[in-house]
């Protein structure tokens, strides 16, 4: 049996319980004989985080739930393995996660970017319970608040169980967001509401979907969220962006005479 690395208590990330990165944040929460995982990754990495698990003494048959933070591939290519590992589990995410995956739409999904040359297999997959804001998933004693939280797709879920969010592609240690991509479905003045829905909580700590966990830096939050609303603005976001001031700001000089000296 493996020695379990917690990062807090009920809390196991399963790039530190191995000591190298697998790709996005794996998390387990466990309580009493239940357990589940938040985002499972990789399918080229299923079997050795399930066999990880299996050695940690968590019984495969307990647990309880397959949770999808939002349906981009790095987060979710093997689902399809991990349900045929732990077939008991439920597999649940938000309705237009579940959408996408059932369709293995894979503009939507980040599978498919031809003009970068990615090409990923995207197994199809019909989660069998939807979730969104206000649902709750329980283990054991503990109760796992479900939060709705759009902007790096329309479909991302954050979690919280008790002073621990966690946070999916929200934000990075670093004041990083997840991609800002229209073909993604973002939308800048949704993300920045979810921004300040967490820096407004009495969160203590955040456990993001790539990278290590950090405290919630209301600093940190709001810088970024100054970021983000920059970018509302600016045509270097394209269709993200609610206006262009610029365009504005030329059409009322058209009416003058152009002056060389002023440009």
């Amino acid at each position: 049996m493996l020695e379990r690395r917690e990062l807090f208590p009920h809390v196991i990330e399963m790039n530190y319980q191995v000591k190298r990165r697998l790709g996005c944040c794996v998390y387990l929460i466990h309580n009493r004989d239940e357990w589940m995982l938040i985002d499972i990754g990789y399918d080229d990495t299923v079997d050795g985080i399930i066999d990880t698990v299996r050695q940690l003494d968590f019984p495969l048959a307990k647990c309880k739930y397959l949770v999808v933070t939002h349906a981009d591939v790095d987060h979710i290519q093997g689902l399809k393995r991990a349900k045929e590992l732990l077939p008991g589990a439920i597999t649940v995410g938000h309705p237009q996660a579940a959408e996408a995956l059932e369709a293995g739409d894979r503009i939507l999904t980040y599978a498919e970017i031809p003009a970068q040359g990615i090409s990923i297999e995207l197994p199809k997959i019909k989660l069998e319970q939807t979730i969104t804001e206000g649902s709750k998933l329980t283990l054991g004693d503990l109760e796992i608040s479900v939060w709705h939280t759009p902007g790096h797709t329309e479909g991302q879920l954050a979690f919280r169980m008790g002073k621990l969010l966690f946070s999916g592609d929200n934000i990075f240690r670093d004041g990083c967001v997840g991609n800002i991509d229209a073909h993604h479905g973002s939308d800048i003045s949704e993300f920045i509401k979810s921004l300040e829905r967490i820096r407004d909580s009495d969160v203590e700590w955040l456990l993001p979907s790539h990278g290590p966990p950090f405290r919630n830096n209301r600093a940190l939050l709001q810088s970024t969220i100054d970021r983000l609303d920059k970018y509302q603005h600016m045509a270097d976001f394209g269709t993200c962006a609610v206006d262009w001031p610029l365009l504005d700001e030329w059409e009322a000089e058209l009416s003058q005479p152009f002056h060389a000296g002023k440009a």
